[in-house]
C-alpha cells in the first residue's frame, strides 16, 4: 500500500488559509491565489520592514533641521558640531529631545556651537601658517 499525503496535505491547506483569513476574494477561498498572494505578502513585508527604517531616519533628519534652524545653523554643521563636541546622540533621540525638551537641545546646541567655533579657529590658524 502506498502512502498518501492526505491529512498533512489538509493540515498545511488550514495553515496556510489561517493565514489569508483577512484577504478578500478568491485571494482567500483558492489554494493557488491564496498562495500567491501570501508569497508577494511576505515579500512586501520584508521589504518594507527595511523600508520603515529609512523612513523615519527621514522624519528623525527633518525634524532635527527644522529645530536647528530655529536656533540659527544648518542641519550639516550642526551634525558635524556634535561629532566634534563627542555627544553620541543619534538623530532619533535628537528629534524627541527638540520636541519635548527644547532647554536641553538649546544646551545641545550652544555646546556644538563652541565646538564648531574651536574648530574653526584651528582651521584657520592652520590656514594661516601654511600661507605665511
Amino acid at each position: 500500500m502506498r502512502a498518501k499525503k492526505g491529512a498533512a496535505r489538509n493540515k498545511a491547506k488550514k495553515r496556510l488559509f489561517r493565514k489569508v483569513e483577512g484577504f478578500v476574494g478568491g485571494r482567500r477561498r483558492l489554494l493557488r491565489t491564496a498562495k500567491e498572494t501570501l508569497l508577494r505578502a511576505g515579500m512586501f513585508s520584508f521589504r518594507d520592514r527595511r523600508a520603515k527604517k529609512r523612513d523615519f531616519r527621514k522624519l528623525f533628519i527633518v525634524r532635527v533641521s527644522a529645530a536647528v534652524e530655529m536656533r540659527g545653523l544648518r542641519y550639516s554643521r550642526f551634525i558635524h558640531g556634535l561629532r566634534l563636541a563627542n555627544l553620541g546622540l543619534d538623530r532619533k533621540s535628537l528629534s524627541e529631545i527638540a520636541i519635548f525638551d527644547p532647554e536641553t537641545f538649546d544646551a545641545i546646541t550652544a555646546l556644538v556651537r563652541d565646538a564648531l567655533a574651536k574648530h574653526d579657529e584651528a582651521v584657520n590658524a592652520r590656514n594661516l601658517a601654511k600661507t605665511a
